[in-house]
């Protein structure tokens, strides 16, 4: 039996899959969660879904005495706990900024007092903003943005000041990272913090920044969640998929069990120390065309529905160069998406789904947020 490991977040969606994949590498695992109402409903307990070998402990990131407990005999750590939700981020700014910032300043705090021999931080796309894109002349173009008026005058594509049309192209780590919400900057905080105490304190740490993962246990019921969970709750309820802008936006749509082999090999390999890697499935994909396909598995006949309107925060085109994860880490995708989708699509079978986006996108509304 390998050491004990620590995942803070961990009753959550990737949390509770990373917990799989090292107990079948022969890891202890603990976990510790506050279960937030927004995830894990009204009465929360501790989920069905995760692994009965877990050992489970309910508290909050933000108690230094919980967590003197939770790091107790604790070798390694994977930081997941977060709020998740580009557009709530900009109006519960003050709870985002206390869970995700704060939470992760006393974490390091009481880290550096144990003896803990690797940190792996789960950041998130969102701190790239918009992705790379070329000039039409093949240049590197990494500070793309859009301007309100473009965006009411429905214009969506990217392009220079000049009026050059852009193109996008598959985004680096190296990018210069772009922050358009409160949750994308307290993500770049989460991962930054944790890789400079990493240095300082010589505790090895990875920071890996995770695309738009899917697949079973992720919460169906909460409107600021992954945008599959969100169009499968409302195809469950018989409702056509919402989409924003015109719905060519492209993403990378990665399996949670492929995130979950990243996990372990960022905790793994020595070679990985204080490097952040894109993890994603290195495909890109429309949004439409992942509604469309959605259905299609859910055998459910229903078109999304193409709003034309544009939420705060979001962004355009930005899907991941996974090389430097394939090179140093060995990380390769191993489930494609229509397979991924099949997989879920069993597990929505036996679930029942609040559809709540109505309520999301009319809180954006009042507050100005969708335009």
């Amino acid at each position: 039996m390998r050491g004990t490991v620590l995942i803070t977040g961990g009753a959550g969606f990737i949390g509770s899959h990373v917990a799989y994949e090292l107990l079948r590498a022969g890891y202890r695992v603990r976990v510790l969660d506050s279960l937030v109402t927004q995830v894990h409903g009204e009465t929360p307990d501790r989920p069905g879904y995760l692994h009965k070998d877990v050992e489970f402990m309910l508290g909050d990131v933000r108690n230094p005495e919980v967590l003197d407990e939770a790091l107790s005999g604790v070798e390694a750590v994977y930081h997941f706990v977060a709020l998740v939700g580009v557009g709530q981020s900009m109006y519960q700014i003050a709870e985002y900024t206390s869970v995700n910032n704060l939470g992760t300043a006393i974490l390091l705090e009481r880290l550096v007092k144990h003896s803990v021999k690797k940190l792996v931080v789960a950041s998130s796309m969102s701190v790239y903003g918009e992705g790379l894109y070329l000039t039409p002349d093949g240049s590197e173009y990494g500070q793309a943005f859009r301007t309100p008026s473009q965006l009411k005058a429905r214009d969506w594509e990217m392009a220079t000041p000049e009026g050059l049309p852009l193109r996008p192209v598959a985004t680096p780590e190296s990018k210069q990272p772009s922050l358009a919400s409160v949750y994308a900057l307290s993500k770049y905080d989460q991962e930054q913090m944790c890789l400079i105490i990493g240095r300082a304190y010589g505790l090895p740490t990875v920071a890996l920044r995770f695309f738009n993962a899917y697949g079973p246990f992720q919460s169906l019921s909460n409107p600021y969640t992954g945008v599959l969970a969100i169009f499968a709750s409302r195809l469950m309820n018989k409702q056509r998929p919402i989409i924003f802008e015109d719905g060519q936006q492209l993403r990378d749509f990665v399996s949670v069990y492929d995130v979950a082999q990243a996990c372990r090999l960022a905790l793994e390999l020595p070679e990985a120390q204080n490097l952040v890697f894109n993890v994603g499935s290195g495909n890109a994909i429309t949004i439409a065309e992942v509604a469309r396909k959605l259905a299609k598995v859910l055998g459910k006949k229903l078109e999304p529905e193409i709003t034309g309107k544009y939420r705060v925060g979001d962004i355009r085109h930005c899907y991941p160069d996974i090389s430097l994860a394939q090179r140093v880490l060995g990380y390769q995708p191993q489930v494609a998406l229509e397979t991924g989708m099949r997989d879920l699509a069993e597990w929505l079978d036996q679930q029942t789904a609040q559809d709540r986006f109505n309520e999301m996108r009319n809180e954006l509304a009042s507050r100005g947020l969708v335009v």
